[in-house]
């Protein structure tokens, strides 16, 4: 019995979810569903994506692993010889996956435990190439954490209302002049933000354009009491999330605008403080590290990637395509909250130049 045809729901595009760990086809069959149906999945931070197929920008199902119970090996016996089930237990149900070979079920197990529990599993059978994979993932998704809980925590915008959703990688808690600043500074990491309104119970949306110069543009964004957003222009726009406030302002401009991605800075070099004994003075040392080439890890044998693409660089604006953090043309995105690039001194003679040159203009 053929699958049903699966209508097309509008969920949120790739280049909006969290970073995409690993990814691959599974046949999905749910409690309710009597034939499973096989999609293009992807893990992204403790979430699965269902998409029709790897081109497909919007997903047709997600499940929030946050309900997940256990995760389990079916035996039985399945038309393809070749294909390995799984019974992935939730709190509401039980959904049924089957990966096309063995070496992927390990792989998808280890993915998936390792997002849930925060540890790379020592049950499974995998290549040392793959479990530093799993404890670099392991690592990320801890940060993506830890900033959600900040973000939840501390007022990192003077907003007087609550945010309905999760925030969009190109929310920045800057004022309108600040948000200027950071377009024109960083034109490569993309031309449209999402920050504070200046009257503490709205968002607005800073864009930034070249025309002889740069065009900056501020749209009011409100939040419906009965839920979801309004971008207020002429023609009213509504969405339902804030990630579909930035994916209209993408569509509406036919890509043009595109999202502000800012990767921060690293040490290249591991510093320490150390105290005099004697004198009591303390010094800053720099660690010297030596210099090897890491060998390049093979990836398993099936046509799953499980490689992780958080190393590539920022695509040039031209090349930012609607793809999912972490996935094969979009880097993993981080919603960066503390500190903020712009409590830097040259940030801020930046910015007196510029409030000076609008006072003189005014004038």
């Amino acid at each position: 019995m053929a699958a049903a045809p699966v209508k097309q729901r509008t969920g949120g595009t790739r280049a909006q979810l969290p970073p995409c760990y690993y990814e691959g086809y599974l046949e999905k069959r749910g409690s309710k569903e009597k034939v499973s149906r096989r999609l293009w999945t992807c893990l992204c931070g403790n979430t699965l994506f269902f998409f029709n197929n790897t081109k497909d920008s919007h997903y047709v199902e997600k499940l929030d692993l946050s309900g997940f119970v256990s995760l389990i090996d079916d035996c039985g016996r399945d038309r393809n010889l070749e294909a390995a089930r799984l019974n992935l237990r939730m709190k509401d149900g039980e959904i049924k996956l089957t990966a096309p070979n063995l070496e992927a079920r390990e792989l998808w197990k280890g993915f998936i435990y390792s997002v849930v529990d925060l540890t790379v599993p020592t049950t499974l059978t995998l290549l040392p190439g793959q479990v530093q994979v799993l404890k670099e993932v392991v690592e990320k998704e801890r940060y993506r954490r830890r900033a959600a809980r900040s973000l939840a925590r501390a007022p990192a915008s003077p907003l007087s209302v609550p945010l309905v959703g999760e925030i969009p990688a190109c929310f920045r808690p800057v004022s309108r002049t600040e948000a200027e600043v950071l377009l024109e500074r960083h034109p490569d990491c993309g031309n449209m933000l999402l920050r504070p309104g200046r009257d503490g119970s709205s968002l607005a949306v800073t864009t930034r354009q070249d025309l002889n110069g740069s065009v900056f543009r501020h749209y009011r964004v409100t939040q419906k009491p009965q839920g979801g957003y309004i971008i207020d222009v002429e023609n009213p726009i509504p969405c339902a999330t804030l990630y579909d406030v930035i994916n209209a302002l993408v569509e509406k401009t036919a890509g043009t605008l595109q999202p502000f991605l800012l990767e921060e800075p690293y040490e290249e070099n591991i510093t320490y403080i150390s105290s005099n004994d004697e004198n009591g003075e303390r010094t800053l040392h720099c660690t010297s590290m030596p210099t090897f080439s890491r060998a390049p890890t093979l990836p398993p044998k099936g046509s799953d990637k499980w490689t992780l693409r958080a190393q590539s660089k920022s695509p040039s604006p031209s090349h930012r395509s609607l793809s999912p953090p972490g996935s094969p043309s979009s880097p993993m995105r981080r919603l960066v909250l503390s500190p903020s690039p712009l409590s830097q001194t040259a940030f801020t003679e930046e910015l007196k130049q510029k409030l000076e040159k609008r006072r003189t203009s005014q004038e």
